[in-house]
């Protein structure tokens, strides 16, 4: 269930967010980055991913956001799961007078080929490997940690 902004705004204020980040791989070891539109982390690259919504299971979760982040439904059964990442920013996605703590679960998973990717949350995409994204001040540090 999306929350309506006054709602949203109490819940920021009060409590960590739950979401899943993908760290998605290409047959080359390479990692899909997005560059960010969006508050927190807004200007960086980082990797696509969306918080889990009220009553919505981790697998549920995992479909809709693969699904709306990339355009094609994987399964969580798909993925490996690097672990749980804490990600605390001093703004939010409503400005800079809100702060915004994730618990992000990072899933790792191969994909084959990818269309034409959605343009809600980031302006563009790269593909990088570990070692590019570790060595880029481009890349978000929340992003890197998945790849230390």
């Amino acid at each position: 269930m999306f929350l309506e902004r006054k709602t949203f705004s109490t819940v920021l204020e009060s409590t960590p967010l739950v979401s899943i980040d993908l760290a998605i791989k290409n047959e080359n070891n390479e990692y899909l980055l997005g560059k960010r539109i969006n508050r927190p982390a807004k200007g960086f690259w980082f990797v696509p991913g969306g918080r889990i919504l009220k009553n919505e299971t981790l697998k549920a979760a995992f479909e809709r956001l693969t699904l709306a982040e990339i355009g094609k439904c994987y399964s969580i059964e798909s993925a490996r799961l690097i672990g749980p990442y804490d990600h605390i920013y001093t703004d939010s996605v409503l400005g800079e007078h809100i702060s915004t703590h994730y618990v992000a679960i990072a899933y790792e998973f191969e994909v084959k080929k990818l269309g034409t990717l959605p343009t809600n949350q980031h302006s563009s995409y790269i593909w990088m490997t570990a070692d590019q994204i570790l060595s880029s001040e481009n890349v978000h540090q929340n992003t890197k940690a998945y790849f230390e």
